[in-house]
């Protein structure tokens, strides 16, 4: 017996509850892991506010790290004791989990468990977006929202490390501060009307390469005045909610943007994809570039407090669930 977080009805933070679940025994091609660290992440306010449509009842998460406690028929490469990290789409607020092999690291040694939960969904988005979606080179100018949060801490870090010019912006002085501090050339306060303008001041006019914008529906256009003429909107979040009455003419106004939405699937949605990220994310961390910090700690019954400071914008860097 174990527990599980599950959703019966779409609505806040309340509609998360607490349930008893029974032993799993793993299907073939699947491990059964016991949860030691459990990712928040916003794609799990997503889920349970019905922006992201998923059949009911569910239990949301998409990454942990814990121990491997059975294996079924046909997996290979992994087995019982194993310490392993995974992504998923949905399931992980629960003591123990039931996962495709092929979803599943292995956690190197020297990572700490609740570190290694951070790392999967924001380690492999922040990597997909910094050297696939748009191959960041250095002397580039990138511009980062939310930079003092989970995905932004480590675009801030990764990019610095690169050699990228990296300007920040954050919902409060205090978060600015920490954009600074993980290495954002500039950084200013979202909340504030004119940063656009401070922007455009920085840059000499000329506006950025690319913006990484995971807020969404507040900031798009904003955002798009950033940008110098043939620069990259990536538009990889929605914490405002989703973008809506996108007009072509948009980009040809402001210099013929170009404009992308990319989900993880597409960027590392498979065994051997998951596997190559984690590495270079692993390895990041390893050597310095990246260095998640966990601000929040919330124990599996407290999920709904996690949402509402997640969507309250209280959190900085990094937040798990604890089972």
């Amino acid at each position: 017996m174990g527990r599980t977080i599950v959703v019966s009805a779409i609505g806040g933070p309340e509609v998360l509850k607490l349930e008893q679940q029974p032993a799993l025994t793993p299907k073939a091609g699947e491990v059964i892991v016991r949860n030691e660290a459990i990712g928040l992440n916003f794609v799990d306010v997503y889920q349970r506010t019905g922006l992201y449509k998923l059949q009911l009842p569910f239990t949301p998460g998409g990454e942990g790290v814990g121990v491997v406690t059975a294996v079924g028929e046909g997996v290979t490469g992994v087995k019982a004791g194993d310490r392993v990290a995974y992504n998923i789409a949905t399931g992980a607020y629960a003591d123990e989990v039931a996962v495709p092999a092929g979803k599943t690291v292995p956690l190197p040694a020297g990572i700490s468990t609740e570190i290694a939960a951070t790392l999967v969904i924001k380690g492999g988005t922040a990597h997909y977006l910094l050297f696939e979606t748009w191959p960041v080179k250095p002397g580039e100018t990138i511009l980062v929202h939310a930079a003092s949060g989970g995905v932004g801490t480590l675009l801030v870090q990764w990019g610095a490390a690169i050699g990228a010019r990296v300007i920040g912006l954050a919902g409060s002085d205090e978060k600015v501060d920490i954009a600074r501090q993980n290495g954002a050339a500039f950084a200013f306060n979202s909340r504030q009307d004119n940063w656009v303008s401070k922007v455009r001041e920085v840059t000499g006019g000329k506006g950025v390469d690319v913006v990484y914008d995971g807020v969404g529906k507040v900031t798009f256009e904003a955002s798009l005045d950033c940008l110098r003429p043939r620069g990259l909107m990536v538009s990889y979040g929605n914490a405002s909610g989703p973008v809506t009455g996108v007009a072509l003419s948009m980009l040809q106004s402001r210099g013929s943007l170009y404009v992308t939405r990319p989900t993880s699937g597409q960027y590392f949605g498979t065994p051997e994809t998951l596997k190559s990220t984690m590495s270079a994310v692993f390895d990041a961390f390893t050597a310095g570039r990246i260095r998640p910090t966990i601000s929040q700690r919330f124990s599996l019954e407290n999920a709904a407090d996690a949402h509402r400071a997640l969507e309250g914008r209280e959190t900085t860097g990094a937040s798990v669930l604890v089972p």
